[in-house]
């Protein structure tokens, strides 16, 4: 209750300063006229958050050309999805059409929805100033176009779409009347320009959302109403000093760290503190979140995913308690005991979440990040 009032303050202060902006309109000239008197324009064009460097390889990668000599060829191949990579736009269109091109033919996995690993997700921003879900466009094929919503009231709104999580992206264009306009999404609001930045696991990545926009990252970004950057990297979240040295070049609100699903005790114990001093190094201020695994969520049956739950968490704690002994600042501490519930109902298959296992992830988070950020 407390959260929503003090989000409701906030909006109610900025909102007015939104409204009375004009839309930078992109110049129809610059779209692609396609069959129904349709204007096609590149994402490029618009606001694209969720990268944190623009010069990339391919449009829609998430580390820069460089890393393809650093980091693990696993890790290097990941981060080519485009997990975590959104575009914001305005535009006052009845009607919005989205075509995009997958770099991969395989839609789904056994374990995840083709909705999620491949499709491209859709918000709006409502007259509160809430994020709300309007759809998701569903992929059929490598190639796809399809309406992803109609009918919509006359109107000037700002929306968001997230791409695909499990799937790269060549292209994302968004379809829109050729009498009507869209423009590239306002800047955040002062105080929220930095992005949080999540370095993970398979569930960091988004393993198993049904959509792109139930990830936790994609949640709390909504929530707090800034840019996340999301650098999962499915079961190579191994707490690298490599992908450290890359995520110290961002400036960031917040470093989260949440890797211990991908690596056991023994690694906790070599390299946790190698990668909080690389961030603090370059950022003696920002706060570092160290995030404990999450349950398993058989591991009240079945005693060895227990015990490895309890291993690498008391090796995260004894590393956090060296550090802050050392005199490292601005750490903090994410227990994993509850992040998926109290129940065993937040997972696909005892370790991956269901969208309710990512709320609940958010919730969690929600609680430690928000005094970090305000």
């Amino acid at each position: 209750m407390l959260r929503s009032l003090a989000l409701l303050t906030f909006l109610l202060l900025i909102t007015p300063a939104l409204k009375a902006a004009e839309p930078n309109w992109i110049d129809v000239s610059k779209s692609t006229m396609g069959e129904g008197d349709i204007a096609w324009y590149d994402a490029k064009l618009l606001t694209i958050e969720g990268q944190g460097w623009s010069d990339t390889k391919a449009p829609y990668d998430r580390l820069p050309p460089k890393a393809e000599e650093t980091v693990r060829g696993s890790v290097w191949s990941l981060s080519r999805h485009s997990a975590g990579i959104a575009a914001r736009f305005v535009t006052n269109a009845t009607k919005i059409d989205l075509r995009w091109e997958l770099t991969s033919s395989q839609l789904d996995m056994p374990h995840m929805a083709a909705t999620g690993v491949s499709g491209i997700d859709l918000y709006v921003r409502d007259d509160a100033g809430e994020w709300r879900w309007l759809n998701c466009a569903r992929p059929s094929a490598q190639k796809n176009t399809t309406t992803a919503i109609s009918k919509i009231p006359e109107g000037t709104r700002e929306y968001m779409i997230y791409l695909p999580l499990y799937n790269g992206v060549t292209s994302v264009e968004v379809g829109i009347p050729a009498n009507k306009e869209i423009a590239p999404g306002p800047e955040r609001p002062e105080g929220h320009q930095k992005p949080i930045i999540f370095y993970g696991t398979s569930i960091t990545h988004g393993a198993c959302a049904s959509r792109p926009g139930m990830p936790h990252p994609a949640i709390l970004g909504r929530r707090f109403d800034r840019p996340v950057i999301n650098l999962g990297f499915s079961g190579n979240g191994r707490m690298e000093p490599e992908v450290a040295e890359l995520i110290a070049e961002i400036d960031a609100a917040v470093y989260v760290i949440d890797c211990l699903p991908n690596i056991g005790a023994k690694e906790v114990l070599e390299r946790t503190k190698d990668v909080v001093g690389i961030l603090r190094e370059a950022h003696p201020e920002t706060p570092i979140l160290l995030v404990e695994d999450r349950s398993y969520s058989n591991s009240f049956l079945v005693t060895s995913n227990r015990e490895r739950n309890l291993t690498s968490r008391e090796a995260l704690k004894k590393m956090y308690d060296e550090l802050q002994s050392e005199g490292v600042k601005h750490l903090y501490y994410l227990e994993g005991e509850h992040l998926l519930g109290d129940d065993n109902e937040g997972t696909v298959d005892s370790s991956h979440p269901t969208d309710l296992g990512f709320w609940r992830q958010a919730d969690a988070f929600e609680e430690v990040l928000k005094p970090l950020l305000d």
